[in-house]
């Protein structure tokens, strides 16, 4: 099992305060409480050897209904990172809308906090994103228990190259280079760019047949367009319930 790093490797200046957490803290529900005082960049996380936990504060400037893409750049980024590390032939992909699976197995998930009561046209006084995956099983797991669930050293990542700091430093950057794209004005809009990257790893379920899919930017909601008829699973019902 790797070590436990006590510190994060250095992180861009708009990450302040930075909370390491102990084993077994929870980073979101940190963040949360951290964000009415201490507004956006606050980044929580939590020192594991078994496991990445981390949860950032952010203050976005367009409606709570659209800013919840947010979930889609947080979950590019936590591919990504561990993209940076892992063997380049093993796939990492997304169940809708947040898990994120490596080889077809469940390691993580990204999840959304908001102020309860925050009307959905008006810009939130927070954002909270977190985002969490699973190095390793406990011990004495056996295989099977946890079906269509695995860990990212059982997938082929080394346990030297990997630790929770590294990889919640490397979803900080990614994370940080995501959402600036998506504010980036240009020929094709950041928002297209940011799904497009997003629906390229999102896995087809069943339950999708062959629609073509999209991602509606006034409210994140996935829809599904097959033969002429359009079905919307709203992004807001399938997240967690607001902080």
């Amino acid at each position: 099992m790797p070590a436990v790093a006590q510190d994060l490797p250095e992180l861009p200046s708009v990450f302040d305060p930075v909370v390491a957490l102990r084993e077994g803290g929870d980073a979101m529900a940190r963040a949360v409480a951290l964000a009415p005082q201490h507004g956006a960049g606050t980044l929580a996380w939590v020192r594991s050897a078994s496991r990445i936990e981390a949860a950032v504060v952010l203050e976005p400037e367009m409606p709570l209904a659209a800013a919840r893409a947010a979930l889609f750049a947080g979950a590019s980024a936590l591919a990504d990172a561990l993209a940076a590390y892992g063997p380049p032939e093993v796939p990492l992909t997304f169940h809708w809308p947040g898990i994120v699976l490596v080889n077809e197995g469940q390691v993580g998930r990204l999840r959304l906090a908001w102020p309860d009561g925050a009307p959905e046209t008006a810009e939130p006084d927070w954002l909270v994103l977190g985002m969490e995956a699973r190095l390793s099983f406990p011990r004495g797991w056996e295989p099977g228990h946890g079906l269509h669930q695995t860990a990212i050293l059982e997938e082929g990542w080394q346990e030297e190259e990997v630790s929770a700091a590294h990889l919640t430093a490397a979803w900080a950057r990614h994370l940080m280079a995501n959402l600036a794209e998506w504010q980036r004005p240009g020929p094709t809009s950041g928002f297209t760019r940011l799904t497009e990257r997003y629906l390229a790893r999102l896995a087809r379920q069943a339950w999708m047949g062959e629609a073509r899919r999209g991602i509606d930017p006034a409210t994140g909601d996935l829809v599904l367009e097959d033969a002429g008829t359009r079905t919307r699973h709203p992004l807001v019902d399938a997240l967690a319930v607001p902080a």
